[in-house]
């Protein structure tokens, strides 16, 4: 059974996060070699898969040492209004997505969705109920590392959303009627609409008793 990139990526994250724990707890110099010579191999296995200098990867690793110990986070808002959804088309590949992104350190999960939907839409609204927590390797997300995506139900009055550098085009649509949606959000968006009519409990946890 041959492995997709993406399986490949997450099998080599995995090894990253045992290996960098390792190094972080190790006893000695025979264990922190086993745990460097495990490094190396993911550090190769994402070399391969990027073609970029084994050097520059390393590099990272050292420095992002913690992501590879621990997964991400990342915090999207949702906005419904008259049963349609907000959706933003993604400046980087024309395709569309919940407002969101990575959590900041100092930032509440709250606050990082709203700040990310302030910068991405200009509305500056407010967090009233978590609807769902996801797993990156469960809802399709195209991500090199582990990320949970947590995403909160947030109002915003009236107001009309904008553009941004990080998106062309803002709009609402229903569930019948959604654009081309960006990785992840093909799956996540119309659990959406389905935690909104109740149809899933609130907030949803993918993998939950599995």
């Amino acid at each position: 059974m041959s492995l997709t990139s993406d399986e490949i990526y997450q099998a080599a994250d995995e090894l990253r996060a045992i290996s960098g724990l390792g190094l972080q707890y190790a006893q000695n110099e025979y264990d922190r070699a086993r745990y460097e010579h495990a490094l190396e191999i993911a550090l190769r296995l994402v070399a391969g898969l990027d073609e970029r200098p084994i050097q520059a990867l390393r590099r990272e690793a050292q420095e992002d040492n913690w992501l590879h110990a621990s997964p991400a986070i990342g915090a999207e808002a949702a906005i419904f209004r008259e049963g349609k959804l907000l959706l933003i088309r993604r400046s980087d590949n024309g395709l569309w997505a919940v407002p969101g992104g990575l959590v900041e350190v100092g930032e509440t999960l709250a606050q990082a969705a709203e700040r990310e939907l302030r910068e991405e839409t200009g509305l500056r609204g407010r967090v009233t109920q978590l609807l769902a927590i996801f797993d990156s390797r469960l809802c399709g997300s195209k991500t090199k590392v582990q990320l949970y995506h947590v995403i909160f139900l947030a109002e915003a009055g009236d107001a009309v959303p904008g553009i941004s550098p990080e998106a062309t085009e803002a709009a609402f649509f229903r569930e019948e009627e959604l654009p081309e949606l960006a990785a992840g959000h093909h799956v996540r968006v119309p659990l959406l609409f389905k935690i909104l009519r109740g149809e899933l409990p609130a907030p949803y946890l993918d993998g939950a008793g599995t």
